[in-house]
């Protein structure tokens, strides 16, 4: 299964995104800003392409996807939430989009949810 994140929209504090499975539109995303220098819990990871995998998040205490490798980043996970206080690095879904806000966003996590816990093999790629 190959997920691309098309990162279309930034502002001062977030970054929004379309997020598509196979080619298809799945939801919208939500990042902390890109930066040239990383600073912790408020950066958006670099774009290229990372395995994904379904792993028990010991934060969480759910089985969630993880993003593999990430340069300079650890437990980058793809969650629900709605602004950038909601996510320290992570991908937020959401099925609506607003201004540095993304709603619906756990009814848009468990659809995408159902779709990769049954992929043998996920990557995604960060546009």
């Amino acid at each position: 299964m190959k997920l691309l994140l098309k990162r279309i929209h930034k502002t001062d504090i977030s970054t929004i995104g379309e997020l598509y499975i196979d080619g298809v539109f799945q939801c919208y995303t939500l990042e902390d800003i890109e930066r040239d220098v990383k600073i912790k819990s408020e950066t958006a990871i670099p774009k290229g392409k990372y395995k994904v995998m379904i792993t028990l998040s010991n934060r969480f205490k759910k089985y969630m996807p993880l993003l593999l490798n990430v340069p300079n980043f650890e437990g980058v996970r793809i969650h629900s939430g709605n602004t950038n206080h909601d996510t320290e690095g992570c991908i937020l879904v959401g099925q609506t989009r607003s201004k540095d806000f993304i709603g619906q966003s756990r009814k848009a996590f468990d659809k995408l949810f159902k779709k990769l816990e049954t992929a043998k093999e996920i990557t995604i790629e960060i546009v």
